[in-house]
């Protein structure tokens, strides 16, 4: 990486940081405003990032993110959270992200020609995880009813950790031919000892965080960076145990989050129970600086090459992904629930893909799969038009699915999305 790219990059990270409030109602989000920076710095722009020189750069830093950020959300899970938004989430989840992978799998399979069938199915499953963050207006608007808030934020939290066992048997089975570990190995590593290992290691760190904090010999910004290094030490261990850090990041910050919550040392007073929400918000903001910075460097390492060999059935298999793929699950999901169509039309539309896909597509490409470059193109293509039309669209339709919104309540007053009046959307 060129010392000009360095500055370019500080400079876009201190000129957003100055305006983000600004731009937050505007067209362009922060992923947007870092991909297309990404892009003027790239081989097809100024040439000054080159994946050749730096192959492994790149990869780390979006690596380190979706760890990050894996530990962060899966930490504040809660069983109340999927309660209180009611049917919407789980529906989401349990219906809704198994048709999207499986929808997505039967689309490639015409307009993805070449790829095997665990490649397609790869293509469908790296490309189900959601991204809030690159339509953070539709869910942070609070016109929008706080359910469809809450149940969004929820299932983006929630989908890419359930997503990664099936991205692993996948890839698993996509390379068994080419002398890569079988499905059968891969479970037993990848699966149940990183699941293992990042439940003990979110365990331990919990607990020490609970007992230091019981005797109040913790700081609070120590405390931060404590938790920061539990998915530091979930991965690492996950890895040489020749796992997925992801998978043990994942279950460290289920493990985590879960036993904060049940320990009597941290509901001994509201001093102390505030303290612990706030112990893994260093991690999450860590993480989505670097998953800024990880969209510049996708916009010139990953999307401008691909663009410079794109192709109708690649473009036409992104827009399918981001519509009939992601709309038409949601469609089958949220059936018989009493929401109104523009309801589930707003759900199915923002479903946008972002980190997660990325890295996942990484490492599939890391894989030298035959099919590996088309996969990675059509991935790159896929999300560079989701953080186009997503982050773009946001503010326009946040605000008017709101007006429509107010509009029929003032009619209907027992509208089903009206079922959280009284609460707030999760933090």
């Amino acid at each position: 990486m060129s010392d000009w790219a360095v500055v370019i990059a500080g400079g876009v990270v201190v000129g957003y940081g100055a305006l983000s409030r600004r731009l937050s109602t505007t067209v362009l989000s922060g992923p947007l405003v870092f991909m297309l920076f990404g892009l003027a710095i790239g081989p097809p722009g100024l040439d000054l990032l080159d994946r050749s020189t730096d192959p492994n750069g790149a990869q780390t830093l979006l690596e380190g993110a979706l760890v990050l950020l894996l530990f962060a959300d899966s930490a504040r899970i809660r069983a109340q959270d999927l309660r209180r938004e009611e049917f919407l989430p789980l529906r989401l989840l349990m219906v809704g992200l198994p048709a999207t992978m499986a929808l997505g799998w039967l689309v490639a399979w015409p307009l993805l020609p070449g790829l095997s069938v665990w490649e397609l199915a790869l293509a469908g499953i790296i490309l189900a995880p959601t991204d809030a963050a690159l339509g953070q207006q539709a869910v942070s608007d609070k016109r929008v009813p706080a359910l469809i808030r809450g149940g969004l934020s929820v299932e983006s939290g929630l989908n890419d950790g359930l997503t990664l066992p099936f991205f692993v048997l996948a890839l698993a089975a996509a390379g068994e031919d080419h002398d890569h570990p079988g499905v059968a190995e891969t479970f037993l590593r990848a699966l149940l000892l990183s699941g293992a290992i990042g439940l003990a290691a979110g365990w331990t760190g919990a607990s020490v965080l609970r007992w230091s904090l019981a005797r109040g010999w913790s700081s609070p910004d120590w405390r931060q960076f404590l938790a920061l290094a539990v998915p530091v030490i979930a991965y690492a261990l996950c890895v040489t145990g020749q796992g997925s850090g992801f998978i043990g990041a994942w279950a460290a910050g289920l493990a985590f989050g879960i036993h904060l919550r049940r320990s009597p040392a941290t509901a001994s007073s509201r001093a102390q129970s505030s303290d612990t929400a706030q112990s893994t918000r260093f991690t999450r903001r860590l993480g989505l600086l670097l998953a800024s910075l990880s969209f510049l460097l996708f916009g010139a390492l990953i999307l401008g090459p691909a663009l410079q060999h794109l192709t109708w059935r690649m473009a036409l298999y992104a827009l399918l992904s981001l519509t009939v793929v992601r709309m038409l699950p949601v469609a089958v999901a949220l059936a018989g629930t009493g929401l109104r169509s523009a309801s589930v039309a707003y759900i199915g539309w923002f479903g946008p893909r972002g980190l997660a896909s990325l890295v996942f597509g990484l490492l599939a490409f890391d894989e030298h799969l035959p099919g590996g470059p088309l996969l990675s193109r059509a991935i790159a293509v896929t999300v560079g038009l989701s953080v186009l039309l997503h982050g773009a669209s946001a503010p326009f339709l946040g605000s008017s699915y709101g007006r429509w919104f107010t509009r029929t309540l003032r009619v209907e007053p027992n509208l089903r999305e009206n079922a959280l009046a009284h609460h707030d959307a999760p933090r």
